[in-house]
């Protein structure tokens, strides 16, 4: 269905259905500034298409693999031996061992996976730190859903969309309120000045006003804690929507700063908690796929990691297995660079990854002897779908394959609902690491 779905919509884009959805989306790019730098968000004119029956198997079996993650988090805590595995720093040590109040560390998270061809997918790694993304999407989803070429593509193909701004709200309330807290909260959205993805904040704090909660955004530096308040200003402060990437802040303000001191002393409740530091480490996957943590987990949640967590394996000198038998993981990794792709445990957006398949001998080779002394997992290839897109390209439309990331949102550390879309005419899927383009998810509802 989705293929016929693909084709009438294709085939619907032309005349005055093509310039209406041309000039919608620049128009909403440019009202909402739905820009990474100086670059569009979404340069596609097509949303990722997507029928019930699967969208309701990605999130059934997403829930299984976050539950797996939520205990092997709980695990990780109780245990120093099993999160020595992950290689933290004493700075992130000591800063996970600062009592959220509430349940879930993950608030809200990504889980990053690939589509494939039999209507599969794999997850790659979990965004549990600082998911970016969201509300570029939900406003997307909005435009899109008021194009004339939707609304005619719906006469025959029925869509839905899944609303994103009211879901963080509530999540953060959620949180907010596990700490025994009613009074209304006053809102800061904390993170660098400088970064990128500052109109995305500004899309929060629009909503959230909009909802009667008074928001700021403002850079950690900025903040302060005195008189027993989280301030930036005089604008006093008891709920974070934490957009900083936790390794960044200890590396640019230390442990001991405002916003750790208050959270420490139960002033502010910070969402997503510092303990997602440990659920971000690419690490966490080799945890997931070694047989010797099934223990922890129940029945279907280890058939759903063996079914979409690809093997991962932290880059040590040794002996591992891989689909049953034993091998030496380093020469294993040198005679299988078509298949394998390195990942330092820490970082985030793209950085340091080398994809095997894209590297000669000298360069892959080179990349494990530097992974070694550092911290890096190594992680089995996995199928990218491609699905063909029409593409704004210096003010022409061109129908050019684009590789699919599909990334389910996590709630709480229970749920999963949602979905950001990334595309990109190279393997390495990452806005961030530049190119590409996001999309809006629409489901087929009938």
């Amino acid at each position: 269905m989705i293929s016929e779905a693909i084709k009438h919509y294709h085939s619907l884009l032309h005349g005055k259905l093509l310039d209406d959805a041309i000039d919608r989306l620049l128009k909403g790019t440019a009202e909402h500034d739905l820009t990474f730098g100086v670059r569009p968000i979404c340069t596609v004119l097509r949303p990722l298409l997507i029928d019930e029956q699967r969208y309701e198997f990605i999130r059934r079996d997403s829930e299984l693999v976050l539950s797996a993650i939520e205990k092997l988090g709980r695990a990780l805590l109780a245990d120093k031996t099993l999160r020595a595995e992950l290689d933290l720093t004493a700075a992130e040590e000591q800063i996970i061992s600062i009592e959220p109040g509430f349940a879930a560390p993950d608030a809200s998270g990504r889980l990053d996976a690939f589509l494939d061809s039999r209507g599969d997918f794999s997850f790659v790694e979990y965004n549990a730190d600082s998911p970016g993304g969201l509300l570029y999407g939900d406003v997307l989803s909005e435009i899109f859903m008021q194009m004339d070429v939707v609304g005619e593509f719906a006469k025959r193909f029925p869509v839905r969309r899944v609303a994103i701004r009211q879901r963080i709200l509530q999540t953060l309330l959620d949180c907010y309120r596990q700490l025994g807290w009613q009074e209304r909260p006053r809102i800061a959205i904390v993170d660098w000045k400088e970064v990128n993805t500052r109109a995305e904040f500004e899309i929060s704090r629009q909503y959230f006003e909009s909802q009667g909660y008074p928001t700021i955004i403002v850079d950690p530096r900025e903040l302060e804690y005195r008189g027993g308040w989280l301030r930036a200003g005089e604008f006093q402060i008891n709920l974070v929507y934490k957009r900083v990437v936790v390794g960044e802040l200890i590396e640019r303000c230390g442990v001991d700063n405002p916003l750790t001191r208050a959270v420490k002393d139960r002033a502010v409740c910070l969402a997503n908690s510092f303990r997602v530091q440990m659920l971000t480490k690419k690490g966490l996957f080799a945890q997931l796929d070694d047989p010797a943590n099934e223990h922890l987990f129940a029945a279907d949640e280890i058939a759903s990691l063996r079914r979409h967590i690809p093997w991962t394996r932290k880059l040590v000198e040794g002996f591992t297995t891989y689909r049953g038998r034993k091998v030496d993981l380093i020469e294993f990794a040198a005679s299988h660079k078509d298949q394998l792709v390195l990942k330092p445990n820490g970082d985030y957006g793209g950085r340091g990854v080398t994809l095997g398949w894209e590297s000669d001998e000298e360069k892959w080779r080179q990349a494990i002897d530097d992974a070694l002394g550092a911290s890096f997992v190594v992680q089995e290839r996995v199928e990218v779908l491609q699905e063909t897109f029409p593409t704004l390209i210096g003010g022409d439309v061109k129908y050019e394959p684009r590789y699919v990331d599909f990334d389910p949102y996590t709630w709480s550390g229970e749920e999963v609902e949602g979905a950001g879309v990334r595309l990109s005419s190279s393997a390495l899927l990452n806005v961030t690491a530049g190119g590409g383009s996001s999309t809006p998810l629409l489901i087929l509802s009938q």
